[in-house]
């Protein structure tokens, strides 16, 4: 165990500089791109599933868990596979492949006459949508690892900067149209290949990678022995976990929630997204590498849990959307949890091997992806049609704050700083 906490910590040669800055400017400009990709679909897909159940938002609660079942299925599967694609094969085909998948879902929600053609769509992203993963395990390979925490934080502003400009994109055409966004996400993903294709260099070379394939490690069981034989990356996992389970409550319910509270329509959820994503570009680029700088990971991660809790609260609460909307400076900071809890993981495996960390991430996820919107859908549902004994809408982001929560305690016993671990 000595030796890989060891072999952890042992990076590539890279040329100071420009080469390392310039591959992180690559891959961010393929995850923003994707995120933005992402971002345009996200105002308006509840609501096509709700026009296919007939206005009902109990119902098309119900159909969006199952489609959400079938995506977190398929990430569970297939994340272990792709993350040891990548190690064999480099990050960058994996990457096109992923790509590839999710333009070819946008055009099957362009499309779909009914629900079955929706959940093909679901299925074909479940199965491809690697690119996060791997677009971590490409900043692992291209940075040193006291640089790794604020290289996350720019790929999460990613995140931010996509959903600022998606949510946009996608308000504003889903007014017009609601297909008509599901076409600009397929044609900013044919972008996104052609600039992965012919721009984006592999940041792992071959000299790196694993020497073979192991089938038998290729699921969601030998994700986990890997886990097993890192035993000093459980306790971090279980955060990860714990923080996935709370993150999927508002892609689970976002748009249902406030078109249920509030009367919020596309546009107004779009207008909340784009607040969110603004505030995540701040702390992302901003104040990450100052933070972790100052208290190092760690406290990043325990300062970012506190916000988040502090944000939830704040929307589940809310009974105006002025208050609402209180809850966006709240949570601010929780963007400091993920290049935090990322940088500590990357420390603890070694450099051919970030692949199988990132699959057993997205297994995980998938994994979360599974149960999470089972449960606030469900709940959402149950909230809604007994609002008037209830009272409390916002219950399902409620339970949100409490996963955060475990999170907490647990990351103040086990998130130990990397100069400890050995």
């Amino acid at each position: 165990m000595n030796d890989i906490a060891t072999n952890a910590e042992v990076t590539p040669a890279l040329p100071k500089g420009g080469p390392r800055k310039a591959a992180v400017l690559f891959i961010f400009a393929t995850a923003l791109m994707d995120v933005i990709s992402l971002g345009i679909m996200i105002p308006v897909l509840p609501n096509l599933v709700k026009q296919f159940a007939g206005g009902d938002t109990a119902l098309a609660a119900q159909y969006t868990m199952a489609f959400a079942l079938t995506w977190g299925l398929m990430q569970f599967f297939f994340g272990p596979i792709v993350g040891m694609l990548s190690d064999r094969f480099g990050r960058r085909p994996v990457l096109l492949m992923s790509i590839f998948g999710l333009g070819v879902d946008y055009v099957f929600m362009a499309l779909a006459p009914t629900l079955n053609w929706l959940f093909v769509g679901r299925v074909i992203n479940g199965i491809t949508s690697a690119s996060f993963s791997t677009a971590n395990a490409y900043v692992a390979d291209v940075t040193v690892p006291q640089e790794r925490a604020k290289a996350f934080g720019m790929l999460g502003a990613a995140f931010g900067v996509g959903f600022l400009i998606g949510p946009a994109i996608g308000g504003a055409l889903g007014n017009i149209n609601l297909r008509l966004p599901f076409w600009a996400a397929a044609g900013l993903a044919l972008c996104n290949w052609l600039y992965g294709f012919f721009v984006l260099p592999e940041s792992l070379p071959p000299s790196r990678r694993t020497a073979s394939l192991n089938w038998r490690r290729a699921n969601p069981v030998g994700a986990l022995e890997f886990l097993r034989e890192r035993r000093n990356l459980l306790g971090l996992i279980s955060i990860n976990v714990l923080y996935l389970f709370a993150h999927n409550v508002f892609p689970s319910i976002f748009v249902l929630y406030v078109g249920y509270r509030f009367n919020w329509g596309p546009f107004a959820a779009a207008a909340m997204l784009i607040a969110t994503g603004l505030t995540s570009i701040l702390v992302q680029t901003l104040v990450v590498g100052r933070v972790v700088k100052a208290i190092g990971e760690r406290g990043a991660l325990l300062i970012g849990l506190i916000s988040a809790i502090l944000g939830f609260i704040a929307y589940a609460l809310a009974s105006t959307p002025q208050w609402f909307f209180v809850g966006v400076p709240l949570a601010a900071l929780s963007a400091l949890i993920m290049p935090g809890l990322q940088s500590l993981m990357s420390r603890r495996v070694a450099g051919n091997e970030q692949g199988r960390l990132q699959g057993l991430n997205s297994a995980l996820m998938g994994l979360t992806a599974i149960f999470g919107p089972l449960l606030y859908l469900s709940t959402l549902a149950f909230a809604v049609r007994h609002d008037a004994q209830l009272h409390q809408p916002g219950l399902p982001v409620m339970i949100a704050a409490g996963f955060c929560a475990a999170a907490l305690v647990l990351a103040v016993f086990v998130a130990k700083p990397v100069a400890d671990v050995h």
